[in-house]
């Protein structure tokens, strides 16, 4: 049990992933005997959620090993276009080696994914390479891309475009970030000085990382200096060559810039990131000091780390092992599925606080309102945390179905060719905001 490495260090515990898997099973269990504060949940509805991310799957891909991971990758290649390819290629005819290629990747995919965090309905991007408008995650994708291409993020934007500096993230203005999403008036977005903020923080994280982000003689401070101490740390070789790595290590790498992150709960002076606390799972006998209740996600942390696995494993030809303690990523389009499918429900005080809320934030939704919370609601966190362990349960009837195991059809691939694609398009055809069905205050930190 969990508790013996709670007693001996909670803040460590409460950042690793093992601790994700087994707080939200603490809330699932709950939840089974209905003594959960604001969901309820209709477990026959599970085979309909199964059913409906089956189609999905079906439609999108004709077999299922050509389901590609859960990856900021996807989003980068919106429309059909192989943006990452067509740059890795760009590079591998300058002459750069492997090892700077893949260190591009990281500082492009960390940069992309912090800007990640949802942009609201109005928000669109056109592309001016294909001409092509993309909205919501695509277009952030995209215009990150573009970005990092144009040199944005670079000290020397003239002759080394294609890196991320430290020493520019510090300096990037909202303006900067807002001109490159194309934000105006009639574009607006949703937490763009949040953006630029993280952005900052980062490269301040960064420079106090030198550990884990080691950066050579005469050599610049970036986020792919991370790709040296996994090769110097956690790497072997197999019988083919290949760099074995391990997610643990990655995972560390990842954790040490937990002081970007917005100040939430803090615990012996360690800033925890993505971590709440959960009534519904607090024992009444437990000392007002107990975090035996908090319940972490690490949601933006995981999806990096998803987003950097298949960086790296395709840009240097290597594999991770250890991926398994990583989970199914609790947001809204995967959460919104299990909602707008029936298997969770709100209860009925909780929806009506959350009607009110929308009433009072959100005007403009008056007659179609849906409800609304602030990201550290317990109601948010209760459906976060049923969401993680759903998402495993999904994966484990899917697997059934196609007769296949956890190596052949992974949570990344359930994840991309199902449960979040599922989410988007239940509803969309719920809704013609395509909004999720319950809405979310977001700082642009999170979701």
């Amino acid at each position: 049990h969990p508790s013996m490495t709670i007693a001996h260090n909670p803040e460590d515990y409460l950042r690793s992933l093992p601790s994700i898997r087994d707080r939200c099973q603490l809330v699932y269990e709950k939840g089974q005997k209905n003594e959960l504060q604001h969901f309820n949940i209709n477990s026959e509805k599970l085979p309909v959620v199964v059913d409906y991310v089956k189609d999905v799957i079906t439609k999108k891909y004709d077999s299922l090993d050509k389901i590609p991971p859960h990856s900021r990758w996807r989003h980068f290649d919106a429309g059909g276009y192989s943006r990452v390819q067509d740059l890795i290629d760009e590079w591998k005819n300058a002459g750069v080696d492997a090892t700077e290629r893949t260190r591009r990747l990281v500082d492009l995919f960390l940069v992309a994914v912090l800007l990640d965090a949802g942009a609201g309905m109005q928000w669109k991007y056109k592309d001016e390479v294909t001409g092509q408008v993309y909205r919501r995650s695509e277009g952030l994708g995209v215009a990150s891309y573009n970005m990092f291409k144009a040199g944005l993020f670079s000290d020397d934007p003239t002759e080394q475009p294609h890196r991320v500096d430290v020493d520019r993230l510090q300096r990037l203005r909202t303006e900067d970030v807002s001109n490159g999403f194309q934000v105006h008036d009639d574009n607006p977005m949703v937490g763009i000085n949040g953006r630029a903020n993280l952005l900052n923080r980062l490269g301040r994280s960064i420079e106090q990382q030198s550990t884990y982000f080691p950066t050579a003689k005469d050599a610049v401070a970036r986020p792919g200096n991370l790709l040296d101490y996994l090769l110097s740390h956690n790497s072997s070789e197999n019988d083919t060559g290949k760099h074995i790595f391990h997610v643990p290590a990655l995972w560390s790498g990842i954790m040490s810039l937990g002081e970007m992150w917005p100040a939430r709960l803090k615990l012996n002076g360690v800033q925890l990131g993505d971590v709440w606390p959960c009534l519904a799972i607090k024992s009444p006998s437990a000392p007002p000091e107990s975090t035996d209740h908090w319940v972490p996600f690490h949601k933006l942390s995981q999806w990096l780390t998803y987003s950097l696995l298949e960086a790296i494993e395709k840009g240097l030809n290597a594999n991770f092992t250890g991926r398994e303690s990583l989970t199914g990523l609790p947001e809204y389009r995967n959460g919104g599925l299990l909602v707008d499918l029936g298997l969770l429900s709100l209860k009925p005080d909780t929806m009506q606080r959350g009607i009110i809320r929308c009433r009072e934030k959100k005007p403009e939704l008056t007659g179609n309102e849906l409800p609304m919370f602030e990201s550290g609601d317990p109601a948010i966190v209760e459906w976060r945390a049923l969401t993680v362990i759903y998402l495993d349960k999904i994966a484990e009837e899917l697997r059934a179905v196609y007769k296949l195991d956890k190596e052949t059809l992974t949570l990344a691939q359930v994840l991309e060719g199902g449960t979040w694609n599922a989410g988007r398009a239940i509803a969309t055809e719920k809704r013609p905001s395509s909004d999720p069905p319950i809405l979310i205050e977001s700082d642009g930190t999170i979701f």
